[in-house]
């Protein structure tokens, strides 16, 4: 088909009702189209879906016109005053409480729009009619992919500010009086990480952390296992380059996890990104004993990490970091939004509460900006995300 020359023996429609038909529902699918294509172009910056979507958009006018239907005759059937349907609404319309549901609802919008043009064609111009039927699958892989990539959509995250990271074989006191202090410390979220333990003991010990974290206003993240943040009331899970990715948990937890996602490279997070991670652990900035890295990525990534904020992932600076090198990466990293994960100086501490302190005291008196000012409490409506890893 060549959309601006229209199809041999096309008959056009000509019934005023028919044309008011096309019109409304031309209207409507480009409506919501156009608000896809603005949450892909202004809040994901994701050209190549930016394209698409307008692609499909145009291709709206385009079916008309390669179906012999004069613009000109549309406008002139419009009849907006005498339109029934422009009094009749439902409570719904009024409210969209995330930019998902506002994606979601434009493109259901967009999608109906697009059968009705569809069914109005067969007769007239069944050619026509299978264009509008491939716009309308193409607006459903587009969607697919908008979603996603919009991540657990949780308003008012900014950001992890300090993640105490908790591992018992490192803990120099009960593993789960050390995250009661690191919160205590300063502290505003807890993973658990724990790559050896039983399934029944892994989820008894992410309950517990819930139930301790919670009432304190702390989040709790999961190391790998989606399948135990779910069944613990977790807030989010984390996951390395090796894991399960992050549609793959999508298709587990719907929204209703947090996914963070380790990156040892700009690409890897840019691509965490588009696969709609919430967070990314950002590293390894140091040597560090509690997990084996080939390579030290080094503070070099974190400052090139933030230099391409906010179109990566909210950062969490992870391995190896202390009170003691806090302030020499803070100054290498230059002036940015991040938080930090911290493992063995946490839980190897004497008294964990203090060197959180110092740590969370070194961040406080950095420069930041509003994407990582405290985030609220974590509740049952609205969760925050974690990561590192």
């Amino acid at each position: 088909m060549n959309p601006g020359r229209g199809y041999d023996a096309v008959v056009p429609p000509a019934d005023p009702a028919t044309l008011r038909i096309l019109d409304a529902a031309a209207n409507r699918a480009a409506e919501g189209l156009r608000v896809l294509e603005d949450i892909a172009r202004f809040a994901l910056d994701d050209a190549a879906l930016t394209t698409e979507l307008k692609t499909i958009r145009h291709g709206v006018r385009e079916t008309l016109t390669a179906a012999g239907i004069d613009p000109a005759r549309l406008i002139a059937c419009r009849d907006t005053p005498g339109d029934v349907g422009t009094r009749i609404e439902t409570p719904s319309e009024r409210s969209r409480p995330s930019r998902r549901a506002v994606a979601d609802a434009a493109a259901g919008r967009a999608a109906e729009a697009l059968r009705s043009i569809e069914e109005t064609l067969k007769q007239p111009a069944p050619q026509a009619a299978v264009h509008a039927e491939s716009l309308r699958y193409r607006l459903y892989e587009a969607h697919r992919r908008l979603s996603l990539a919009q991540g657990a959509d949780r308003a008012g995250f900014t950001g992890w500010r300090l993640c105490a990271l908790i591992t018992e074989s490192l803990c120099a006191r009960p593993w789960l009086e050390v995250a009661e202090r690191a919160i205590a410390g300063g502290a505003d979220c807890v993973q658990l990480r724990e790559k050896a333990l039983s399934d029944a003991e892994l989820l008894r010990r992410a309950r517990a952390l819930v139930d301790l974290a919670h009432p304190l206003g702390a989040g709790v993240v999961i190391n790998d296992r989606p399948d135990i943040a779910l069944l613990a009331g977790a807030d989010g899970v984390h996951v390395g380059q090796g894991d399960l990715d992050v549609a793959s948990i999508r298709r587990l937890a719907g929204a209703s996890l947090l996914v963070g996602v380790s990156a040892s490279t700009i690409e890897q997070a840019t691509a965490a990104r588009a696969a709609g991670a919430d967070s990314c652990g950002v590293g390894a900035m140091f040597p560090t004993t509690t997990k084996r890295k080939d390579e030290i990525a080094g503070p070099a990534l974190l400052r090139d990490y933030l230099a391409h904020e906010p179109a990566l992932p909210p950062a969490l600076a992870i391995g190896g970091i202390t009170p003691a090198n806090l302030g020499g990466l803070i100054a290498e990293a230059g002036a940015g939004p991040f938080g930090v994960a911290v493992s063995s100086a946490i839980c190897g501490a004497d008294d964990p509460e203090v060197e959180t302190r110092s740590i969370r005291s070194q961040l406080d008196h950095t420069a930041v900006t509003p994407r990582t000012q405290e985030p609220p409490c974590p509740s049952s409506s609205s969760r925050q995300p974690s990561t590192t890893g």
